[in-house]
């Protein structure tokens, strides 16, 4: 009775094991198949374009796929490279000095803006009422954008640390060690901004994502910007990032691109304009660059440093010119071209460092009061009274009269 008893229960602990052999062999292989591929299909995401090239900018149609319940951010970015820099000399607010720093890229890109969702539009708004205080890592940060905010985190930045004299006369200072990764990310954003000024320039609200998971936007690539390869990569949140997807952005002559400026730009509009400056400038004894920089930076969208920089070299053809034909007639006093050039010479060395150190803010404001004072004087010695004090530069103008129309008799003759 006892041998039965125990074969009834052997017979059945075998069966209860075969059950369960069976169930979990079962479930098993079904478990490791199905949360991978979950896992997988939820941080997928997706980015098609309509279009592999547009003409001197266009609209490129972005379309795609993320997963349910995502804000999509688009990063766009051009494969021309730029120099970006910013000289930090604002008051430390913790130590109550000013640092005299200056902060220098060759890889910012030509081109760079994150497209957000619609519903951040109003975040926008709200960075862009506060003018030229506004903060790009307090709007990325706002947008929800941060997450998508990678290519210029990755760039090669110099630091420099300046002195009070030596930003004075322009000097870069001495090279600094290089910045650890969170640190070149703040300064990668502040060159950002030093370099495209604008909000509206590096963000957008454009992305409509559907509950699905669909989502649709149109970039919009301005005229005048570099040509060449540009880049899309979709974001969904952190790790969640697409394959990147590119297109062409093609220009032909008489469109010009500006490879320290990172625009491109209609030749003819300069070249006629030129034209004019340098007949009114040689008239006044000059190459017009003084007319030619704030016309070229109100114009067109360049860096007011590389516009002081073009405006050197052209300014020679003025002159030069200018230098034969006054020769001509003799009105050059070389003694004193001579003396006041050498201190041309220093300047000449001293100029192109400061342009560093200086917003285009401040250019601005400088250039403009130096304009303005010296259309007063000009004017003011035109005035009948200042002409009656000052005989002697009525007989020099005199002089000036008889000499030319003597040379062009002789010419005649």
């Amino acid at each position: 009775m006892s041998q039965r008893n125990f074969s009834y229960c052997a017979a059945a602990l075998l069966a209860v094991f075969m059950v369960f052999a069976v169930s979990n062999g079962q479930s098993k292989p079904k478990s490791a198949t199905e949360k991978p591929s979950a896992r997988k299909a939820s941080s997928r995401i997706t980015v098609q374009i309509d279009k592999s090239s547009v003409k001197n900018g266009g609209t490129i149609i972005v379309t795609g796929k993320a997963p349910r319940g995502k804000a999509v951010y688009l990063e766009v970015y051009s494969e021309k490279k730029v120099r970006a820099s910013r000289f930090d000399a604002d008051v430390d607010k913790k130590t109550g000095k000013r640092p005299y720093l200056l902060y220098m890229t060759h890889e910012m890109p030509a081109y760079y803006k994150i497209f957000a969702p619609k519903d951040r539009k109003e975040a926008l708004d709200k960075i862009r009422k506060e003018g030229k205080s506004w903060s790009y890592s307090k709007a990325l940060e706002d947008m929800g954008a941060d997450i998508a905010y990678a290519v210029p985190a990755k760039i090669t930045i110099d630091k420099y640390q300046a002195t009070l004299l030596g930003s004075i006369i322009g000097s870069r200072g001495k090279l600094q060690p290089g910045m650890d990764a969170k640190e070149n990310t703040k300064r990668s954003m502040q060159l950002v901004k030093a370099r495209f000024r604008s909000a509206d320039k590096v963000l957008s609200a454009d992305v409509e994502t559907a509950p699905d998971g669909v989502y649709k936007a149109e970039i919009k690539i301005r005229r005048g910007l570099a040509p060449g390869i540009y880049t899309i990569t979709a974001v969904a949140g952190k790790g969640m990032k697409s394959a990147p997807v590119t297109f062409e952005n093609k220009i032909s002559f008489p469109l010009l691109y500006l490879t320290n400026g990172g625009t491109s730009l209609n030749l003819f509009g300069p070249f006629f304009l030129t034209l004019v400056i340098a007949i009114f400038g040689v008239l006044m004894g000059a190459g017009g660059g003084f007319i030619m920089n704030p016309l070229l930076v109100l114009f067109w969208p360049l860096p007011h440093t590389v516009v002081a920089g073009t405006v050197m070299p052209t300014v020679l053809f003025s002159q030069g010119s200018g230098i034969y034909n006054y020769s001509k007639i003799k009105f050059i006093s070389w003694k004193l071209g001579v003396a006041i050039g050498l201190a041309m010479v220093a300047g000449g060395f001293i100029g192109p460092k400061l342009t560093e150190m200086i917003t285009l803010d401040q250019f601005k404001f400088v250039f403009g009061w130096i304009l303005l004072v010296l259309a007063g004087l000009m004017f003011w010695q035109t005035t009948p009274g200042y002409l009656e004090k000052n005989k002697k530069e009525q007989a020099i103008l005199t002089e000036f009269k008889k000499q030319a129309e003597a040379a062009a008799r002789a010419k005649k003759g």
